[in-house]
Parts: structure tokens; C-alpha cells; sequence
């Protein structure tokens, strides 16, 4: 039987893992695991050697799910742990509020969250909705449908190891999905500072949106975008010229 565990950055309550766990019942089982508390930007925070608090708690509409009182990735490595059944046949992690393209996905705990399980052995997707604005479960309609699409098909084909699909859903009507790469976003981040007391605050994070073919211009252009990320990150096209360096120890 197929069975999938839905996990998210945003905390068990927030309406977008509600959507999401909704539409992948049409798939199988679904279990939810997620952050007791808001975790957005969290990255791949693992908590290590440090107590982590687990309750059991109910979705709006009566769903268990599992709290943790720590990151996306601990949720997950939880659950690959035995807090829950593992392995589940696929991990779901969203649906974000609020976009993650570009360098976002170093950030994002929705992302790390899907990375988690590709090293714990089990495919993922991850997915958000490039608004902020949407606090009911029906302003994600439309990036739960894409979801589901995703997932079938990650299903029925499989996933390379240690590779996720980032999935990107622009407000409004979807035109379609695109496949896509990475874009570069620009951030505009501020300091508010009162004594020893700072904050990062600022704008949303522009981006490059003109470059056909990224995650940023489909999204700009009302197009969902899929983009698969692999956790080597090594710049291989850097290798031959950091081996030309030839560097010497003393």
C-alpha cells in the first residue's frame, strides 16, 4: 500500500500542510509529521545531543499528526528514527506560504525537509506557493492539485538518490508546469538594531525573472516550476581550474 508522510516549515496548523495532506489521500495512506511552531528559513538544522519535544495534535479537519518541537528535518529524521512507520513509499513537504526559488532552497525548511528523506532513502517533493497572503486551506487549491500531479508520477517512476523536486506555484491561474532550473534571486536584507538587540528585516527577495528557463521567470510568467536538486554540490565545472592552482602546503 502506498503510504505518505507530509511534512512543511510553516507548523503542523498552517492551512498549506492541511491542503497538502488532504490531496494525497487520493494517493494512500497519509501521515503527518511537522514543526510544532513556525520554522520558516530554518535550513537543514539538525538537532543533535538536545531534547526534542513530540505531542500528538489534530488538523482542522480531524487529521493526526505528529508535533515536533524542532526543525523540518528533525521532523523527518524523527520519523526515519521511529517515531513514525518508516519508510513511507514518499515524503511530501509544503505547501510553503511563500515562494522558495533561487538560493531559497539553502533556506528553506520545506526543502531541507525533502532532502532529509532522499538521505534517509525515500523520494521527495517539496512544494510552495508564491504568496504570503494565503491563511485558508482553499487559497491552496490549485498548488495541492499540482502536487498530487507531481506525485503520481514521482510514484510511478521513481527518483535518482539523493534527489528531490522542488515545485513552485504561482498565485492566481496556473498556465501549466515548466521544467526548470534555478534562478538567482537578490536580497535586500535590512538591519534593524535597537542596542544589543538586532533584526533582519527588508523586502521580499527580488530576482533575475527575464532568463527563460528558471524557476523565477516560470513562476513570473504563471507557470508552476519543477526543478530537481541533488544534494552533490560540488562546482564541477571549477574542478580543473582549482587543480591548476596547484596549491603547495608548506
Amino acid at each position: 500500500m502506498v503510504s505518505i508522510l507530509v511534512t512543511n516549515d510553516d507548523g503542523y496548523n498552517a492551512p498549506g500542510i492541511l491542503a497538502l495532506a488532504q490531496a494525497m489521500r487520493e494517493l494512500g495512506e497519509v501521515r503527518v509529521i511537522a514543526p510544532s511552531v513556525n520554522q520558516s528559513a530554518s535550513g537543514h538544522k539538525k538537532t543533535l545531543f538536545t531534547d526534542i519535544s513530540i505531542q500528538e495534535k489534530t488538523l482542522a479537519d480531524g487529521t493526526s499528526a505528529i508535533a515536533v518541537g524542532g526543525s523540518p528535518a528533525d521532523s523527518i529524521a524523527l520519523a526515519a528514527l521511529g517515531v513514525t512507520p518508516w519508510p513511507p513509499t514518499l515524503v511530501v513537504s509544503g505547501i510553503n506560504r511563500g515562494p522558495n526559488m533561487g538560493q531559497d532552497v539553502t533556506y528553506s525548511g520545506t526543502v531541507t525537509a525533502a532532502l532529509e528523506a532522499t538521505i534517509q532513502g525515500v523520494p521527495a517533493v517539496a512544494i510552495s506557493l508564491d504568496s504570503r497572503n494565503a491563511n485558508a486551506v482553499e487559497d491552496y487549491a490549485a498548488a495541492a492539485r499540482v502536487a498530487l500531479a507531481v506525485a503520481k508520477r514521482v510514484l510511478e517512476k521513481g527518483l535518482p538518490p539523493f534527489t528531490i523536486l522542488n515545485v513552485n506555484v504561482p498565485a492566481g491561474e496556473v498556465k501549466g508546469l515548466r521544467l526548470t532550473r534555478q534562478g538567482l534571486r537578490i536580497y535586500t536584507d535590512e538591519l534593524e538594531r535597537q542596542g544589543d538587540i538586532c533584526r533582519i528585516v527588508g523586502p521580499e527577495p527580488g530576482g533575475v525573472t527575464d532568463e527563460e528557463g528558471t524557476d523565477l521567470w516560470a513562476v513570473h510568467n504563471g507557470y508552476a516550476s519543477l526543478t530537481p536538486l541533488h544534494l552533490d554540490l560540488t562546482a564541477h565545472r571549477f574542478v580543473a581550474d582549482l587543480a591548476a592552482w596547484d596549491i603547495k602546503l608548506g
